[in-house]
C-alpha cells in the first residue's frame, strides 16, 4: 500500500506525512488540530488519493448526534406507511437508515472516513462514538444484528480546537496539530496553487499578508485558504505591485482586503491602526 507524501497540490510538512502514516500503520484515528484555513480537511481528500481509498465525509455540526453516523429509526415513516397500509411495515429493516460510519464499515474496500469539525457537536459526542471506532463494530438494537468492519477504514478526525475533547477519547487518537506554514513553505503552497503568478507579485502579496496576520487584535486571522483566494482576486484584477508595496512601519488597508478579513470587527481594527501608523 502506498504511503501518503505532499503532491503538486498539497504541501505537507515532514511531521505531518509521519503522523498520517503512523496512525495508518497503528490502525488509530488521525486527530488533526490547527487554525480554521491551514487544510485540515483537503488533508483527507490527500490521503485518500494517496492510498487510492474512496472516501467518506462525515461533516459535523451543533445538532449532530454520534447514532447518526452509526444508523437511525425512521419510526415516523413506519407509522405513516402503517397508517397506508404498506407491506413494507412489517420488516423494520426497511425503516433503519445507515449513517456514513455502517457505509464505511459494509463497504467491500478500504476507505478513509474523515469526521470533520468533531469539536462542533455537544461535549459528548466523541465519547459516544470510543467502542464503535475501536471495536470497528456496533449492535443495531431494532434488528438484533452486529455490524462489523470488512476493512478497517483509514479515519481522519479534524478539529478547530472550539472545546477541548475528552481524555478517553484523544487516548485513542494518533495526534498532529499543523502548524501556521512559514514563509518559505506558504511561497511553495502558492506556487503549487498559482504557477502561473508573478514573482513580483506573490513576493509583495505574501508581505501583505504575513503583516496582516501579525496585527494584535485581530479576531480571526487571515490563513492559507484567505491567502489563496486574496492571490486569485489579485490576479484577475491584474492590480500593479506599487497596489501592494508597504513597509514594516506603515500599515496600508490592502486592496480587496474582503478576502482576507472575515468581520467588521476586524476591518475597523485594521483601519483604526492604519490611521494612527499615517499620524505617527
Amino acid at each position: 500500500m502506498a504511503g501518503f507524501r505532499s503532491t503538486e497540490r498539497y504541501i505537507a510538512s515532514r511531521d505531518l506525512e509521519v503522523a498520517v502514516n503512523a496512525s495508518v500503520t497503528l490502525q488509530r484515528p488521525l486527530l488533526v488540530k490547527g487554525e480554521p484555513g491551514t487544510g485540515k480537511t483537503v488533508l483527507a481528500h490527500e490521503v485518500a488519493e494517496a492510498l487510492d481509498h474512496p472516501l467518506i465525509e462525515w461533516h459535523i455540526k451543533s445538532t449532530t448526534k454520534a447514532q447518526q453516523g452509526l444508523y437511525e429509526y425512521d419510526a415516523v415513516s413506519r407509522l405513516r406507511d402503517g397508517q397506508l397500509g404498506d407491506e413494507r411495515v412489517h420488516d423494520i429493516a426497511n425503516y433503519i437508515v445507515r449513517g456514513k460510519l455502517w457505509d464505511a464499515f459494509e463497504a467491500d474496500e478500504p476507505v478513509v472516513v474523515l469526521i470533520d469539525e468533531v469539536d462542533k457537536a455537544d461535549i459528548e459526542f466523541p465519547n459516544d462514538l470510543l467502542l464503535e471506532l475501536d471495536r470497528m463494530q456496533f449492535f443495531v438494537y431494532e434488528t438484533r444484528r452486529t455490524i462489523t468492519a470488512k476493512h478497517r477504514p483509514v479515519v481522519i478526525i479534524t478539529s478547530n480546537n472550539e472545546k477541548e475533547l475528552p481524555d478517553a477519547f484523544l487516548r485513542r487518537c494518533f495526534f498532529h496539530y499543523i502548524r501556521f506554514p512559514d514563509r518559505e513553505t506558504m511561497e511553495r503552497i502558492v506556487q503549487a496553487h498559482y504557477p502561473d503568478i508573478r514573482k513580483d507579485l506573490a513576493r509583495e502579496a505574501l508581505n501583505v499578508f504575513f503583516q496582516v496576520r501579525e496585527v494584535p487584535g485581530l479576531k480571526k486571522k487571515p490563513a492559507t485558504s484567505e491567502l489563496l483566494d486574496w492571490l486569485k482576486l489579485l490576479m484577475v484584477e491584474d492590480l500593479p505591485v506599487e497596489a501592494l508595496r508597504t513597509n514594516e512601519k506603515q500599515l496600508v488597508i490592502p486592496p480587496l482586503y474582503g478576502a482576507l478579513l472575515k468581520n467588521e470587527q476586524d476591518v475597523h481594527l485594521f483601519e483604526r491602526l492604519a490611521f494612527l501608523a499615517r499620524r505617527g
